[in-house]
């Protein structure tokens, strides 16, 4: 009797590994966190280990060689290319950032106006606006860096690293910040109802701020929602959408 060779049995085992974690994440996550949980906690870190980097630092090396410097645009479709052909990435995306694009014209906020960002959007292409964005991961930020950089948009983009509960209260001093035009929340979701709260507290959401959120439903900020939905402040509007590059 033949026996299989000691890495097909490895490999048969990790399948079968994988297979019963997809099943449990399935089981307590449902499909759209599921998916999350799978691409971010399963397939990323062994993606990590074989090739020797991040993903990000891959989706930028992707960007320096595919897309135009100096093209703003050009750079995020190369993003969003390379998120939808080889390896999914937690990005707005280019369905959700096209929503994010017709708010932003929308309102119009001013030269001179201030954005308010905790995660890259597709504003900055089409914006006349400053913008500041915030990253914890000295890392991403970097990458973050590099990708302004490229695009040419760094008279336009702040990329500030730090913790946004951290951020925030020195926006008016450190940044010369008065008020902002408009907010968009696409961080940890558990700190968007704190730092909506802390932006209120700190006077930076006037009359007429637009407060934008990315995935309230999926993984979900429901606390968040119940704030915005009943408070006087805001005129709430629910934009459907669908999981990035799905």
């Amino acid at each position: 009797m033949l026996e299989a060779p000691p890495l097909l049995l490895a490999a048969v085992l990790l399948g079968l590994v994988l297979l019963v974690v997809l099943l449990l994440l399935l089981r307590h996550w449902g499909w759209g966190l599921c998916l999350i949980g799978w691409n971010e906690f399963v397939l990323q870190p062994i993606y990590n280990l074989l090739m020797g980097d991040t993903k990000e630092q891959r989706i930028l090396h992707h960007v320096l060689q595919h897309a135009e410097p100096g093209n703003a645009q050009n750079v995020l479709e190369a993003i969003d290319t390379y998120c939808e052909q080889k390896e999914w990435a937690m990005n707005v995306g280019d369905k959700k950032g096209k929503i994010v694009d017709a708010v932003i014209h929308e309102h119009q906020p001013l030269p001179g106006g201030l954005l308010w960002l905790l995660s890259c959007a597709h504003g900055p292409a089409c914006c006349r606006a400053r913008l500041l964005t915030i990253e914890i991961n000295p890392d991403y930020a970097a990458i973050t860096q590099r990708m302004v950089d490229f695009a040419g948009v760094q008279d336009k983009v702040t990329v500030v690293v730090g913790a946004s509960q951290d951020i925030i209260p020195q926006l008016k001093k450190k940044y010369d910040v008065d008020t902002l035009d408009m907010v968009f929340l696409d961080h940890w979701k558990d700190r968007y109802l704190p730092d909506t709260l802390l932006l209120e507290e700190c006077g930076l959401l006037r009359k007429g701020t637009v407060l934008l959120a990315d995935n309230v439903i999926c993984p979900g900020a429901p606390d968040f929602l119940a704030h915005v939905r009943g408070s006087s402040r805001f005129e709430c509007t629910h934009y459907q959408s669908f999981l990035e590059y799905r």
